[in-house]
């Protein structure tokens, strides 16, 4: 959630005419995150977010994730909905990009996770996964193991400018999970990108899930290691082991995972490291001219990798036996 577009006033106010959503009172950018460009919007008649999608997202894959929204709202998911214009349509075009209008979700994100946030969103990301079962789409995964090397091709040249070593470290991850990545785990519609941002509470409780901009269909358990990732360390690189026992508990709670995707659960999580140290990179060394964006470390996610080498089992994660 970024601003890589701006958006005239004009060109605001001839979009939101097609729309019966009162009389804007406001609207201002968002700054965070790394992908679309955000406003907040505020009208006469209530809240909501302006969506305006950018090169990374692929118009063609919009009906899917708007659909997805709606499917797991009518699932009892708390998540936002689009807002159709007056001819019935969600998608829109303004400023050259396809755009959207969201309903506003109550509740904050959590910067510093502590371990009862963990295991709030362990049951939430469990529930998403039930309430997506019966969802008729499907959408393959563009950043797994297939996509991580053009995503990688693209960076390698600069990629020790940013850190000596990390071409060659990179190389040597790439085929290591080409030989031992997992397949035939239980899969079905997942978030993929349920970082801390992502993931509004009131108090101790998950209000609502936003952001499914990468939702696609894959395994499950990859789901639960990306969250593992995005939650359970500290800014000192550290796994809290607390909070990937709290994390784990509450997905189980909703949805046990099995045999094969605990044992999975290593490689899945170097995995899901390697994939945003790899799309962190390459916005890296590609933020455009003019964004106001500040792009996210890499280095980050290539510190939690050296740490993913050494695990030997679920259990380091805090997956009880």
């Amino acid at each position: 959630m970024a601003v890589y577009t701006e958006v005239s006033d004009e060109d605001l106010a001839a979009f939101l005419a097609t729309y019966e959503i009162g009389t804007v009172l406001s609207y201002k950018g968002i700054a965070e995150g790394v992908e679309n460009t955000n406003y907040f919007l505020h009208t006469t008649e209530g809240s909501y977010i302006l969506t305006l999608y950018e090169k990374r997202v692929r118009e063609t894959d919009l009906p899917f994730f708007l659909s997805l929204m709606q499917h797991l709202a009518n699932r009892g998911l708390n998540c936002p909905l689009p807002v159709n214009n007056r001819n019935g349509e969600a998608l829109g075009r303004l400023s050259g990009r396809p755009a959207v209008i969201i309903t506003f979700l109550d509740g904050v994100a959590v910067r510093r996770p502590r371990a009862q946030h963990c295991g709030a969103l362990g049951g939430a990301l469990a529930r998403l996964h039930l309430a997506g079962e019966d969802f008729p789409m499907s959408r393959p995964n563009a950043l797994s193991l297939d996509g991580w090397p053009p995503l990688f091709a693209q960076a390698e040249a600069q990629a020790d400018t940013v850190s000596p070593g990390l071409a060659e470290r990179t190389r040597r991850e790439l085929d290591g999970l080409h030989t031992a990545w997992p397949s035939g785990l239980p899969a079905g519609i997942i978030h993929a990108d349920l970082f801390t941002d992502n993931v509004f509470f009131i108090g101790p409780e998950v209000s609502g899930l936003i952001d499914f901009y990468f939702a696609c269909t894959d395994a499950f358990a990859y789901d639960v290691a990306i969250c593992l990732n995005a939650w359970c360390f500290e800014a000192d690189g550290s796994f809290n082991l607390t909070k990937g026992q709290a994390l784990l508990a509450g997905y189980q709670a909703v949805r046990r995972l099995n045999a094969a995707e605990a044992e999975a659960l290593p490689v899945l999580c170097r995995g899901a490291a390697l994939r945003f140290m790899l799309t962190r990179l390459v916005d890296w060394l590609n933020v455009p001219p003019g964004a106001l964006v500040k792009p996210k470390d890499p280095l980050e996610y290539d510190r939690k990798l050296a740490f993913h080498r050494h695990v030997r089992s679920a259990r380091d994660y805090g997956l009880d036996a």
